[in-house]
């Protein structure tokens, strides 16, 4: 039996990393699957000296998408499920940025200008579904409690997106949330054209919530949750930071943030999709 545990990269993976890859090892074994480059008409910061992500041929399985996360630590490559494989992903319709962008933004700062850009155009019935906040940015909500290991919940979540049969996407990237910008991800329409900020929300959101990024599809993120907020009160809170980073998922579900948070409240996954 052919042991795969010291195996180093693939070539081809290998370039998906600034160093090579070097020393990084990949105790897993591949589905056949393509490099994918930015189409230059996407891309923001040219020229691209390296392929955004690779992407499997075909479907991937929960299994192998939770042996690629365990792997993580040794191979470097976070595993995404992705929808709508052809457009954006095969076709390169995307915008990379380095991970390195994504440490110049402030994921409360970046909350408090969304707010107030909104507030400041919004009649006034519109701001009452912003109760009890109103035209105060409450900041961002304290961490959650653990109720799982989030490694465990986000297996779980992956093994419900992967019914789906969604492609594999693997990025060389330290965290998860660096994907959506390494991986050149749009996907927050009419919303934010950058990706590095919303980027940040979700590092702040793996630190304080325990969430890890499971999938991406042309305007839609998936994540899981291993410590959700459980009260009403920090439900709530949350409820303003989800508002400000995807308003869509609030104001054309419920409609308000007191009902948005009650359908929150001791979730393990986060949805979200922009219009």
């Amino acid at each position: 039996m052919h042991d795969h545990e010291c195996e180093p990269l693939p070539q081809e993976l290998r370039r998906l990393f600034a160093d090579g890859g070097i020393g990084r090892t990949l105790p897993v074994e591949l589905p056949e699957g393509s490099l994918v480059w930015p189409d230059p008409g996407y891309a923001q910061h040219l020229p691209h000296d390296r392929p955004a992500f690779w992407i499997s041929d075909k479907p991937a399985t929960a299994q192998l998408w939770s042996q690629l996360r365990a792997a993580h630590p040794r191979s470097g490559l976070w595993p995404v499920l992705l929808e709508e494989s052809v457009q954006p992903w095969s076709a390169g319709q995307i915008a990379p940025d380095p991970p390195e962008e994504i440490d110049f933004y402030n994921p409360a700062m970046f909350m408090a200008e969304v707010w107030a850009d909104w507030v400041e155009q919004a009649a006034e019935d519109q701001i009452d579904n912003l109760a009890p906040y109103g035209r105060r940015c409450p900041g961002l909500a304290p961490p959650g409690v653990l109720m799982a290991d989030p490694g465990y919940v986000a297996d779980w979540y992956a093994g419900l997106l992967a019914e789906r049969g969604a492609p594999l996407g693997l990025a060389a990237v330290n965290r998860g949330a660096d994907a959506l910008a390494v991986m050149g991800w749009q996907g927050a329409l009419h919303h934010n054209e950058w990706t590095a900020p919303l980027a940040a929300v979700v590092r702040s959101w793996e630190d304080r919530f325990g969430v890890r990024v499971i999938g991406m599809g042309f305007n839609t993120l998936e994540l899981s949750v291993a410590a959700p907020p459980v009260t009403p009160e920090h439900a709530l809170h949350v409820a303003a930071e989800h508002w400000a980073f995807c308003p869509d998922s609030v104001f054309q579900g419920p409609g308000t943030l007191v009902e948005y948070a009650e359908e929150i409240r001791g979730r393990n996954a986060w949805s979200f999709w922009w219009d």
